[in-house]
């Protein structure tokens, strides 16, 4: 179980958030396929601790050169420096969005999924209170919202499209709300963590 931290304020009596982490951290993640990327990367999952819990996510700068102006979670490579892929998934997080390390509560982590670009991704889980301030890098994000989890976990807002690449046939997913368009490995990770806690 998760022990309570005093920065992400845990409610005591049964609620959206609380049933998120028991059934999270109660089921096994459903068996997939090995990653069979050369290169390690993590992001972070930021669950924000609302009544009705929501997840963090981050539109990318139009100026970055790869995946521009895509909807992602903060994350990045990991640097021969980093301890962990916690660690680096955490360090991404405080370099994007500006979240201190020390206010997220990692309560697991997901499989790891494959990129287009080579990377085998870890997506790790964690806890951060509604009052930490968040102070996104310009250079990195264009825009932060937050999607409630309630949303996030209607498997019906999942579209997939299959797409050939390289003599290879990869399924993608397509989902948006409000005016924010979610695909791709952002659209993938939300849908395994529906599938795993909808078990």
């Amino acid at each position: 179980m998760v022990n309570s931290l005093p920065h992400v304020q845990l409610p005591s009596a049964p609620s959206a958030l609380a049933e998120f982490i028991c059934r999270f951290q109660l089921q096994m993640p459903p068996a997939v396929k090995k990653a069979q990327g050369v290169r390690q990367a993590a992001v972070l999952i930021p669950i924000i601790c609302h009544e009705q819990p929501t997840l963090l996510l981050t539109r990318r700068s139009d100026k970055l050169r790869k995946h521009a102006g895509q909807v992602a979670f903060p994350g990045g490579a990991a640097d021969t420096s980093d301890t962990s892929l916690i660690f680096t998934a955490l360090r991404e997080a405080n370099e994007e969005v500006g979240i201190p390390p020390e206010q997220v509560q990692v309560i697991g982590t997901l499989n790891t999924i494959d990129s287009s670009t080579g990377y085998q991704v870890t997506p790790v889980v964690g806890l951060v209170s509604p009052q930490v301030p968040l102070f996104p890098c310009e250079d990195e994000v264009a825009d932060v919202f937050e999607l409630p989890l309630y949303e996030a976990f209607n498997l019906s807002r999942y579209h997939a499209l299959d797409i050939h690449r390289a003599g290879l046939q990869h399924r993608v997913y397509l989902s948006w709300y409000q005016q924010q368009f979610v695909w791709g490995m952002t659209a993938a990770i939300i849908r395994q963590m529906a599938e795993q806690v909808s078990i």
